[in-house]
């Protein structure tokens, strides 16, 4: 995630691409142009995982899916936003919506994603790599 809050922190600070959806808005859709926006880049693939939704602790809910595709993660580029900043400065400034993208092993990704999204993984690997 970017922004002040957020940009020291590592565990339990990363999240999947995300963004609000309106109620006639198609949630694959809004999830391919929320990816765009905040990596830089289309969706590498055409074949989709619905993973479903989970609700984090603020609240917010959130559908993912997951693809199989070739991306640079280093390459990404976000979209920004504007915050106070410092607080109750009167100062806006312009922060990336996110401030980093990275690739991680399944185990890794756990420790780094925010509580809220760690079922998605655990769905995700289900998928992948169910019990025989």
């Amino acid at each position: 995630m970017g922004g002040p809050f957020w940009a020291r922190k590592d565990a339990g600070a990363w999240s999947i691409p995300k963004g609000e959806s309106g109620t006639d808005e198609d949630p694959l859709e809004v999830a391919q142009r929320e990816f765009l926006e905040e990596i830089g880049t289309p969706v590498p693939a055409t074949q989709f995982i619905d993973l479903g939704e989970v609700r984090q602790s603020g609240g917010k809910v959130v559908r993912a899916w997951a693809v199989e595709g070739d991306l640079d993660a280093t390459q990404q580029v976000s979209n920004t936003f504007e915050l106070e900043w410092p607080p109750k400065s009167g100062t806006l400034q312009a922060f990336p919506e996110i401030d980093r993208a990275a690739w991680f092993e399944l185990p890794t990704a756990h420790t780094k994603i925010v509580a809220g999204q760690r079922p998605l993984l655990e769905r995700l690997a289900a998928r992948v790599f169910p019990p025989t």
